[in-house]
């Protein structure tokens, strides 16, 4: 586990919005005022409302999105919920490490490695030389205000170690084929100190009401989250299955999204058949041990899967409960922030 040294920070990421979609103008409003994003920071597109975009409307955003950002933007902030992938790829995983259709001849084969697993870089343009993506996804507009205000909420609160203190859950079942996951828990707490307390448990006896919940780890079909979770901000959940990342749950599977819906504050999933490789699935050592290091959401869930090709991210990317909170630029008095649905198109 590389000792850290910096994270990411609002003036590092840029925020995409598409103007087709009403739901993602105004997410993207709110998050250029919670996260202080000067206006060269937007882009607005004009994306199809589906879940996939075909190779060609990949393309056209892709290079959209090169010409707008230069080399200070690190890391990118997607305010839609669809479209979610490309042909079988998570867009998140194809605009980091290109579209690779031949993986959608066979979804279970070895997928593009990612230079960025387990590294210490906080400037993955620089090292290893792209940007990840995280999509603000969430089942209506209030709820994904709701989320981008537990991202806020949780800069530095964990700083300090609670009393009492943070719950993570390393959990089982039944599902043998989807609790691979289970060897790569660690064998005893990764942060002495910190104000965390480790439980493995069975997910249906541990995970619903639990309390004071920072990160929830599991494999399983569907997910026990009835009464919800009470989530500390910042929290993170993440369940293996196939279709974790389709997300308007055409697969009758539970999605990341319900991760959001119970309160957490960043999830992942897959958006097609992956099979249950580990190196396609959060580390669960490696994303604990980011995560309470001071990265944010977004850097520990990216560095904890080595093949992120089919991989989605969803969440507030910058949420970083174990970093001393960083203060957004401050907009001047009688000079609202610039709403993204009144800016230009971008190219």
């Amino acid at each position: 586990m590389p000792r850290l040294r910096g994270r990411l920070t609002a003036a590092d990421v840029g925020l995409v919005v598409n103007t087709a979609d009403p739901y993602s103008v105004a997410v993207g409003e709110h998050y250029v005022r919670a996260r202080g994003l000067r206006p060269d920071q937007v882009l607005n597109v004009e994306l199809p409302r589906r879940a996939a975009l075909e190779p060609a409307e990949f393309e056209a955003l892709r290079r959209a999105i090169e010409a707008h950002f230069g080399p200070r933007t690190q890391a990118l902030v997607l305010a839609w919920v669809a479209p979610y992938a490309v042909a079988c790829n998570a867009i998140t995983g194809a605009l980091a490490l290109g579209l690779d259709l031949g993986l959608c001849a066979n979804g279970c084969a070895r997928s593009r490695t990612s230079g960025w697993f387990n590294s210490a870089s906080h400037r993955p343009l620089q090292e290893p030389g792209w940007r990840p993506s995280m999509l603000l996804a969430a089942p209506s507009v209030q709820a994904a205000r709701s989320l981008i205000d537990r991202g806020v909420a949780a800069d530095g609160s964990l700083v300090r170690p609670p009393d009492p203190p943070a719950l993570v859950l390393l959990l089982d079942g039944p599902d043998a084929a989807r609790q691979v996951r289970t060897h790569l828990y660690p064998p005893g707490p990764l942060a002495a100190g910190r104000g965390v307390v480790w439980l493995e448990a069975p997910a249906t006896q541990a995970l619903p009401g639990a309390r004071r919940l920072l990160i929830a780890i599991t494999g399983s079909e569907q997910l026990p989250l009835q009464p919800p979770p009470q989530w500390l901000p910042g929290g993170l959940g993440d369940h293996l299955t196939s279709w974790g990342g389709d997300l308007l749950g055409a697969h009758g599977q539970a999605t990341a999204m319900e991760w959001i819906a119970s309160g957490a504050t960043a999830s992942h999933g897959a958006v097609s058949e992956p099979c249950n490789h580990l190196q396609k699935f959060p580390h669960p050592q490696v994303l604990m041990g980011h995560y309470l290091q001071g990265a944010t959401a977004l850097e520990a869930y990216w560095r904890s899967v080595a093949w992120p090709q089919q991989s989605l991210f969803i969440g507030e990317p910058l949420a970083a409960p174990f970093a001393a909170p960083v203060t957004p630029p401050v907009t001047p008095p009688g000079a609202p922030p610039q709403s993204p649905a009144t800016r230009p198109p971008g190219p």
